[in-house]
């Protein structure tokens, strides 16, 4: 018999894959929420008389929750197990989730939504383990590939899954979608999933100050990127956040380092393939957070289409991903890891340079074979990377090392994103300005650009425009500038996987030797 902690080397049997397959469901409950609140976001707001000021909170107390909790994901495991881990976390994030649908006012539902992050934070890095932990190393490439679709199509799907609630039911079946699934998974998973002794020791030796500074600094990273884009990277508050969390985790680290009993086991960062994967997962959280979170804004705003729309469009990514996956466990055996992860990467850079060239005017056809190379790409640089850094350490790290390891992919999305909104704060302005000059001055080209039939500039009346004529541009000039703004977006996001492929090279494959 095995020790605890450690995969037997004899096939798994199907209370382990049944098991495994559960903690997917309650992955894909926790990534899928995000998605689905944030298209209901206006319709909360309505129903509970929130102002827009604070209708961006409803988000932000879940990810900042989530992003302190995912780290914390090793400790968890070494005082409750792996079975006992699950099993809370599913159960809590089920309650929150009914906590949230019966809210009646702000400060409630944000209550239950930072219960909801967290308990759903610990629950993707719990899965990850999981492949390390309950199979054997020739497993690893199966069960990391349904990990991995998993986590990916939740985003994919979650805008036509929101949209559709949306239409046909009411803001709190946003939430209510979760108990079934979550009912089922925290009363059968503990049934399956392999039985070890807790070890409540372990809070004996907590150091609690280290968990402080980890939770106040994550949690102040969170909220100044939040607000960097609109309030700007250098205004006082932005600062004192950054900074703040700079002080903090720094602080963290050096406690950590120095510590017996540390919350968060950091050297394993020493392992040169493990910090390799890590650096890798940051770069494919800003390009897959990015291009989650840039599809909808051009299609809502420059093409105007409903959250159903946006979300039946999205659907190509996600089947190209399901195609992609088992070829990507296929190619892995063959070419090896980290050429599967350099090509991924080099592919990744390529999908997200091609949309930074579409029209004023793309639509699902323009946006159709960008997404199918993304689509592929992501596996490629999702399941590979999984396997360089957890694949190779002993069990007692790996559920410490998948906490940072996902951590990094999520602060990698949250960075992303707050560059790309300040892009889009930043250059509309700038691009809206361009084209009025260029309007006034008669130029054709630019009325053709925004969508503005040139005749009518050509046979406008002499002196400046009158209120009806500006009505009439001005949305024509926003969606234009918008549209260009975006295209910076999507080319910084290119530059990133490229970023990726150069640090290929770092890591070391175990499947492929010295390649």
């Amino acid at each position: 018999m095995s020790e605890p902690g450690e995969p037997s080397s004899a096939p798994p049997g199907v209370r382990t894959w049944a098991g495994f397959l559960l903690m997917c469901l309650g992955m894909f409950m926790a990534i899928l929420d995000v998605q689905v609140v944030a298209t209901s976001l206006p319709t909360i707001q309505h129903e509970l008389n929130i102002s827009p000021d604070a209708m961006s909170w409803i988000q932000t107390a879940y990810l900042i929750a989530e992003v302190v909790a995912i780290p914390l994901t090793g400790l968890f495991t070494r005082v409750l197990t792996l079975r006992g881990l699950f099993a809370a976390a599913v159960a809590s994030f089920t309650l929150a989730s009914v906590g949230c649908a019966f809210s009646g006012t702000l400060p409630a539902l944000l209550a239950f939504r930072v219960a909801q992050g967290f308990s759903g934070g610990v629950l993707i890095p719990a899965v990850f383990s999981a492949v390390f932990l309950l199979f054997p190393t020739r497993l690893h490439a199966v069960a990391t590939t349904i990990g991995g679709v998993v986590a990916v199509m939740a985003p994919t799907i979650g805008p036509i899954v929101g949209g559709w609630i949306t239409d046909n039911w009411s803001w709190p079946w946003l939430f209510l979608i979760n108990v079934i699934p979550g009912v089922i998974a925290a009363i059968v998973t503990p049934w399956l999933l392999p039985r070890q002794k807790p070890n409540l020791g372990e809070l004996a030796t907590l150091d609690g100050l280290s968990l402080l500074l980890l939770a106040a600094a994550l949690s102040a990273l969170t909220i100044g990127l939040k607000e960097a884009p609109q309030r700007g990277w250098l205004s006082p508050t932005c600062l004192a956040l950054l900074f703040g969390s700079a002080a903090g985790i720094i602080w963290f680290v050096r406690r950590s380092l120095y510590r017996a009993h540390p919350v968060v086991q950091l050297l394993t960062l020493q392992r040169r393939s493990f910090a390799a994967g890590c650096a890798l997962s940051f770069c494919l959280g800003v390009g897959l957070f990015g291009s989650v979170y840039l599809m909808p804004v051009f299609l809502a705003f420059v093409r105007r289409h409903d959250a159903f729309e946006i979300g039946t469009i999205m659907l190509v990514t996600g089947m190209a991903q399901l195609v992609a996956a088992p070829v990507a466990a296929m190619l892995e055996s063959r070419l090896g890891a980290r050429w599967l992860t350099g090509a991924g990467f080099a592919l990744f850079a390529l999908g997200l340079g091609l949309s930074a060239m579409q029209p004023r005017t793309a639509d699902f056809d323009e946006m159709f074979w960008p997404q199918i190379v993304r689509g592929i790409a992501i596996m490629f640089c999702l399941l590979p990377p999984t396997r360089i850094a957890l694949g190779t350490l002993p069990p007692s790290e790996v559920a410490d090392a998948s906490g940072l390891f996902n951590l990094m992919r999520n602060l990698g999305g949250a960075i992303g994103i707050a560059l790309i909104d300040t892009i889009l704060y930043g250059r509309s302005p700038v691009y809206a300005e361009d084209f009025r000059s260029r309007l006034l001055a008669g130029d054709l080209t630019a009325a053709t650009a925004i969508g503005l039939d040139p005749a009518l500039l050509l046979n406008r009346p002499p002196g400046p425009p009158d209120d009806a004529a500006v009505a009439f541009v001005r949305p024509l000039i926003e969606k234009a500038s918008l549209a260009l703004s975006v295209n910076e977006a999507w080319a910084l996001l290119a530059c990133v996987a490229l970023v990726g492929v150069l640090l290929v090279p770092f890591a070391r494959d175990r499947n492929a030797g010295p390649a």
